[in-house]
């Protein structure tokens, strides 16, 4: 059943619009955002839906077709940090984002429908954030700008949720455009709308689930962003944004461990890989952006260290049947990986991934190809 269809049986009404944002596939530039760097996602088909409307009397319901005959009822007032827990946060936390930024966000039913799956590295829980801050400021009336909506929607995901994450998710999901990756500025937040139509070229973007479950709020990942920490305030510096790629061995020799200079190794050179990448898409040099992809996964393997066998299988194995690049894609420890590859192949490389994993004993991955499409949006 849709979102409307279980909103009627909810609350014997329809919903006053249903709302919805998008996953995301990040291209390149990856544990970049929260050093200030740059990053280059784009907007999937998979998304969030969210059919909504207000209430009277302060009280927020939320109800997933996910999560049948589980729903969640909280008080508008009394939801934040340490109130709100499981999948509700990300609504929830939503709630409290706008109420704290001083708008007056009452009560409301929200029935969600979360197709971007779970886990995956493809940005879910940033779709369910900006599909809700999108429906809650339509309903109460509220002027705000997508840049807005996605800040409020990363401070729910910090604050609330719980998880560490930069800026890149909830901007990618709400500011997107069909046709195009976002190239993310995010010492400024400036962003650029970089053409993106493998298709026109008879290229193809694959992404295959290696079905590895991975989460924000695991140690892993806020490890990895207190090395980063470290490492600038060791080199005196604002972000490792600041960090030269020129002279960066130099630099890399002023910090006090190996590891510290592996972790800011990746993100100077991916942060200058995602130039690269953005400045060959609009020239059309699908070669660059291939070889840039394959480098930038092997940076997270060896120097971010946060791949897995079975992201580096699935890289191998699609670049072993022909493909022009590949990269794991997300904050890592699993999910996914996006591959550019030839259109005729994907049926070949998807089928050597497939074989290899079958060989190696690991859960059959889930191969499908994306296409760069449209943000957060009103439905209906």
């Amino acid at each position: 059943m849709s979102p409307t269809e279980i909103f009627r049986q909810l609350t014997g009404h329809d919903p006053q619009g249903v709302w919805a944002a998008p996953g995301r596939v990040n291209l390149i530039g990856e544990h970049t955002d929260y050093n200030e760097g740059l990053v280059l996602p784009f907007a999937i088909e998979a998304r969030s839906e969210v059919a909504a409307g207000r209430r009277d009397d302060g009280v927020v319901r939320v109800l997933s077709l996910q999560k049948p005959g589980d729903l969640v009822e909280a008080d508008a007032a009394g939801v934040g940090p340490g109130q709100a827990v499981g999948w509700s946060a990300y609504v929830l936390g939503v709630v409290w984002a706008l109420r704290q930024a001083g708008h007056d966000v009452g009560g409301a039913d929200l029935v969600l429908d979360g197709r971007v799956p779970s886990g995956s590295g493809l940005s879910s829980s940033a779709s369910v954030e900006c599909a809700a801050a999108l429906a809650l400021a339509e309903l109460y009336g509220l002027d705000l700008p997508g840049e807005r909506l996605a800040t409020l929607a990363q401070q729910a995901e910090n604050d609330v949720v719980g998880a560490p994450t930069g800026p890149m998710d909830q901007r990618a999901s709400m500011l997107c455009t069909e046709g195009h990756a976002l190239l993310l500025d995010t010492r400024d937040m400036s962003t650029e709308q970089v053409p993106l139509n493998p298709a026109a070229s008879g290229l193809a973007l694959l992404v295959v689930d290696s079905r590895v479950h991975h989460e924000h709020t695991d140690n892993a990942y806020g490890d990895r962003r207190r090395s980063c920490e470290q490492a600038t305030s060791e080199l005196g510096l604002r972000a490792l944004r600041d960090v030269p790629l020129d002279g960066l061995e130099e630099t890399l020799r002023r910090l006090s461990t190996d590891e510290l200079r592996s972790r800011v190794r990746h993100v100077v050179t991916d942060n200058a890989r995602t130039r690269t990448v953005s400045e060959a898409l609009c020239r059309g040099d699908w070669t660059t952006v291939g070889q840039a992809m394959t480098a930038s996964h092997a940076s997270m393997r060896d120097d971010y260290e946060i791949s897995c066998p079975e992201l580096d299988l699935l890289v191998d194995a699609a670049l072993d049947a022909g493909a022009s690049g590949a990269r794991m894609t997300g904050g890592g420890f699993g999910g996914c990986a996006v591959v550019l590859t030839r259109a005729d192949l994907v049926d070949t490389v998807s089928a050597n991934v497939q074989k290899a994993f079958a060989r190696a004993g690991y859960d059959e991955p889930r191969p499908f190809v994306v296409r760069p499409s449209a943000g957060a949006r009103r439905l209906s």
